[in-house]
């Protein structure tokens, strides 16, 4: 792959990761949550064939590597994302669950270093305390100003949801090292809808087509599902988990940087002061991990 373009996925994946806050926002009032995503999760698997006919994937055909495909997606997509779309359907408020979300490189360090053996060293649990203090400034105002939406419920709800990413992220590294991109994130996003469809017969499935509606499900079908997820495959395959793992500290920065381009929500010295504290903490902890060599 050449070296610009293998510089600019981290940049261009927190950018594209980071608009699904937003598509989640402005989708919610328009369906139900788990019916909103399994038509999401629908839509993006015809494009996924389409897409496969000219670039001719190499398919999984042992039925073990399909099924890690499938709970990979049902954990990095299925739960994760239905437990984000359940929690902001039920009033959490976008900055409220980015901090939450923003704990995710806590524990997917964790995991891999009891799982996969990456060792992590001094310099990423300093990455990992700056970058935590970061998004409490980046966020904290936002957080007191966040009514009613803030309950133990919906941040449970969101927590559990950072935990399955983090264990589908470090399930990915493990199970699923070589699969081709393309095939394995459509095997993903079968198991994305056991998660989402069994869930949405309880809710109704009357959708309101607005141009809104449709404008947000069209981004998040192309944009998020299909873009921002093969770059994730890709870093997960290419870097370390505690370095693929830190990049989610910098979503809650552009997404305050789009919530102030598309709502005029003002930034303030504070706020400021803790995006350049996750910035450093992601180029302290994006420097390469060492595994720990069996004796």
């Amino acid at each position: 792959m050449n070296s610009f373009l293998k510089g600019a996925i981290p940049g261009t994946f927190v950018l594209l990761w980071s608009t699904g806050f937003i598509g989640a926002k402005m989708g919610a009032p328009y369906a139900d949550p788990m019916v909103f995503l399994s038509w999401r999760f629908a839509l993006v698997l015809p494009l996924l064939l389409a897409v496969s006919l000219f670039t001719r994937p190499k398919w999984p055909t042992n039925p073990v590597q399909i099924a890690h495909c499938v709970v990979t997606g049902f954990l990095i997509h299925g739960c994760y994302l239905g437990a984000v779309f359940w929690a902001v359907d039920h009033g959490m408020p976008a900055g409220a669950t980015a901090i939450v979300v923003g704990l995710q490189p806590v524990f997917s360090t964790l995991a891999a270093a009891l799982l996969l053996g990456e060792k992590v060293e001094i310099k990423h649990w300093a990455g990992l305390v700056i970058g935590g203090a970061g998004l409490g400034l980046v966020l904290g105002p936002k957080l007191g100003l966040a009514g009613s939406g803030i309950d133990p419920v919906n941040i449970a709800v969101v927590f559990l949801g950072v935990l399955t990413i983090s264990v589908g992220t470090v399930y990915q590294k493990r199970f699923v090292p070589q699969t081709d991109h393309l095939a394995g994130t459509f095997w993903q996003y079968i198991g994305a809808l056991l998660v989402t469809v069994p869930l949405s017969l309880t809710e109704s499935w009357t959708v309101v087509w607005s141009g809104e509606f449709i404008f947000a499900l069209a981004w998040l079908v192309l944009v998020l599902s299909i873009g921002a997820i093969m770059l994730l495959m890709i870093l997960i395959r290419q870097g370390a988990i505690s370095q693929v793992a830190s990049l989610f500290y910098l979503v809650p920065v552009a997404t305050s940087i789009e919530s102030y381009l598309l709502f005029g929500e003002r930034l303030s010295l504070v706020q400021i002061g803790g995006m350049l504290l996750v910035i450093c903490a992601v180029l302290l902890i994006r420097r390469p991990t060492r595994r720990i060599q069996p004796a």
